[in-house]
């Protein structure tokens, strides 16, 4: 693997970018309607608990990826084949969130642009970024850091201003029960973003002081867990309960009604941006981590020649991974977020935890 090295604070941008990439372009939490919000901070607080697992793994192995440790705890033939496993994994969620800056681009501004072509311009502008390696992502993410939060306070400021916040339609709480609060928490927010930080145990390893991974990464979460949960409540305050689970892209029609003496509208460019910069992000991490684990798997001396190959598939993979956007959200939300995520975000750690935790117990008797 590459040996890059990088500072806390690029940690904690890249982490916070990579939470709030695809998070804000979908009506997050939709299931749990007005109590979204709700679902949100559960998910956010169970994700911290959940990154304490990863972290732990991290204490015991701090010098090795998930591909590498993997083989320390179960065994190299097990190990591989797990290790695999994950780069499908990683893989396959970078061509989902590929798939929905593609979505996005062609309903509202390409329209008569193929997804191809969008999709392929984004993929070969990552592959750069992938070629020049993991410290100079790190090094761009700080950059656009500043660039993302100028834009997010600006937006802010001018829904407030337009007068498009109603918070009366944030009431009543719990309006239709806890149950489905509940079941978007364990079926969506826990899992989306929040679980998705198992990909950064392919990265801490490169944190150029390691006693600091928690607070990074950690507080990452946190921020952005924050500003997913207040753009959550804007747009159901904005929107209304009904038109925030009707709308394929709620923040986008939030934005769009942003209107200010006939002179200050049509701001949905500043949507756009965010969107190529957070799902550059995103996707860059992703498809990193599943360039650097099968080198390690396979041992590439020069992991750089897997770039254009797994970049390919992920390009066409975003193309085949579903008919249209309606069951690309549904295959998202309803199947990948529960039946897909839980074991490989969920279940696998912990059990490789429990298995860590026993192994490294045996090696502290027997050494003098």
């Amino acid at each position: 693997m590459e040996k890059a090295v990088i500072n806390t604070y690029q940690m904690f941008v890249l982490v916070v970018l990579f939470e709030m990439g695809s998070s804000l372009l979908v009506g997050m939490g939709a299931g749990a309607g007005q109590d979204a919000w709700i679902a949100i901070l559960m998910g956010m607080s169970a994700g911290l608990l959940l990154f304490l697992v990863y972290y732990r793994l991290f204490l015991y192995y701090p010098d090795l990826p998930l591909t590498s440790f993997i083989q320390e705890i179960v065994g190299k033939w097990l190990g591989r084949f797990i290790g695999i496993i994950y780069v499908v994994w990683f893989m396959y969620i970078a061509s989902r969130v590929l798939r929905d800056f593609g979505e996005l681009l062609t309903t509202t501004i390409y329209t008569s642009t193929p997804m191809f072509i969008l999709n392929t311009l984004m993929i070969l502008t990552i592959i750069y970024a992938i070629h020049k390696g993991f410290e100079v992502i790190a090094r761009v993410g700080e950059l656009y850091f500043l660039v993302v939060y100028f834009m997010a306070i600006g937006g802010m400021v001018l829904i407030v201003i337009s007068g498009l916040i109603h918070l009366e339609n944030l009431l009543p709480i719990f309006d239709k029960g806890w149950k489905p609060v509940l079941r978007t928490f364990v079926k969506e927010t826990l899992t989306f973003p929040f679980g998705e930080m198992v990909v950064f145990t392919m990265f801490l390893p490169f944190l150029k002081d390691p006693k600091k991974v928690r607070k990074a990464c950690m507080g990452g979460m946190l921020l952005s867990g924050i500003n997913i949960t207040i753009t959550a409540v804007i747009n159901i305050a904005a929107l209304g309960g009904d038109l925030f689970v009707r709308s394929n892209f709620p923040l986008l029609t939030t934005i769009g009604k942003i209107e200010l003496a006939n002179f200050i509208e049509r701001l949905d460019v500043l949507f756009m941006l965010y969107l190529v910069i957070g799902g550059f992000f995103k996707i860059a991490i992703f498809y990193y981590a599943a360039v650097a684990g099968a080198a390690d798997i396979f041992q590439f001396k020069d992991q750089k020649k897997l770039g254009f190959p797994i970049g390919l598939i992920i390009l066409i993979a975003s193309m085949m991974i579903a008919s249209n956007f309606s069951e690309h959200i549904i295959e998202g939300l309803q199947i990948v977020s529960f039946y897909v995520s839980w074991p490989m975000q969920i279940i696998i750690p912990s059990l490789l935890l429990v298995i860590a935790f026993f192994k490294n117990r045996k090696k502290n008797k027997s050494s003098p």
